[in-house]
Formats: structure tokens, sequence, C-alpha cells
């Protein structure tokens, strides 16, 4: 599977069938988490076989089961920290989709497992990520227009049009998509954050950044990998 097949594959999933992650896998997934860890300023961790996540305690709304693996996405306090999260965080969304893995972003509230995870002065967790194999694939979800998060036209190049299309598919807090890409006349890419009283709309900024770039293949972060 290539990033792009992984980006119009990936859909959110609450049930997991409870299959533990091999050695290899754990192993794999580290190694992203290491490399985000060290660009991205942040301070990921996965948590494995960890049964007091299912069913509830990831979260307060939705419903999960079978969770016993996530990824803990948190870092020093920061004006940027949340668009960090979103687009390092994506960065292994992604990963784990070509690793055959099922993933969901957990934005809104969650219970802390004491002595699952360690944080130091001064860091906070954003968000988490339940990871492992769902018992479905996901489902598909209505989503916007391109001309109603962007200035596309039929003029605009197809890389724009790519990078707009590849963000419409990311994941957003309660499929807000509450963002706006503008391709500037200097050919310079604006992607701006809109208001939500929901949240979280500066991490899914750095969700969709990182798509559009993966389809679009033009930077407009100041992020790497």
């Amino acid at each position: 599977m290539t990033l792009l097949e992984a980006i119009e594959s990936r859909h959110s999933v609450r049930s997991y069938t409870g299959k533990p992650l091999d050695g290899a896998t754990i192993s794999a997934l580290q190694q992203q988490i290491d490399r985000c860890n060290a660009n991205g300023r942040l301070h990921i961790q996965l948590v494995t076989n960890e049964p007091q996540a299912s069913p509830c305690r990831m979260a307060r709304y939705g419903k999960f089961s079978g969770v016993t693996n996530y990824i803990v996405m948190a870092g020093q306090r920061s004006e940027d920290l949340d668009e960090r999260v979103g687009y390092y965080g994506e960065h292994l969304v992604l990963e784990a989709q070509m690793m055959g893995l099922n993933t969901c972003w957990v934005g809104l509230t969650y219970s802390k497992i004491p002595g699952a995870f360690n944080l130091a002065e001064g860091e906070k967790v954003v968000a988490v990520i339940s990871i492992g194999y769902g018992s479905t694939a996901g489902t598909t979800h209505k989503i916007k227009k391109a001309g109603d998060v962007s200035n596309v036209t039929a003029d605009s190049p197809e890389w724009f049009v790519n990078g707009v299309k590849a963000a419409l598919l990311a994941p957003t807090a309660v499929n807000q998509q509450k963002f706006r890409f503008t391709l500037e006349p200097s050919g310079k890419v604006a992607a701006t954050a809109r208001f939500s009283l929901v949240g979280y709309t500066h991490v899914d900024l750095g969700i969709v950044k990182y798509h559009f770039e993966a389809a679009s293949g033009h930077k407009i972060s100041n992020y790497s990998l």
C-alpha cells in the first residue's frame, strides 16, 4: 500500500478484535514514533496490551470496544503544540494503515490510566490514537466539496486540486472540517483553521497539512520527517 492509497482507504475504527500486536509491528511503530519525537519535539508514547483501555475509558463520546493499544500524543506546552501533534500523529496513523492496522483519533475526553505512560514537567496530552486490528475497516463519512474549503477553480493547478482532495479525506474532530487552503498569486499556499465551538481545529490543521503535502508534493508546513 502506498501513502496515497492509505489516505484513500483509512477510516476511523472504534471496534477492535483484541488481537495483540506482534514484536515486529511494535518495533516498526516505535521507529516511526522515535522519528516523530525527534523531528516534532514531541513525547509520543505507544501503550500496548493495556486491558484497562477497553471498552469505555478511551473516551466519553462514541463507543469503543476491544481497545488494548493506543498512542499518546503529548509534548511540552506551546502555541504550536496542537498543530505538531496533528501533523506527526497523522503520519503515524497512515504508517499504521500501511501496516494493515486500524486507528481512531480521540481528541475530546478520555480517562488516564495510572502508570500507562509518563509526562515530564510542562507536558500535556493533546489526544490519543487507538490502534490495532479493527473488527471492520470503518466506513466513509460525508465530506465537504473542494470549493467549501479552498479557493480552487477550474484553472487551479493539478497539484493544488490533488492536495485539497486529500485534505478532505483527513479525519477532523467530529468531522467538522474547519480548515481552508488558499492558493495565492505568488504560488504559495496558505492553510488556516476556522473557529469551532468543538475546538481541536489546530490539531485538525496539522492533520490536513500532512494530507495536502503527501498528495500535492508541495511543502506548506515547517515540519519534516
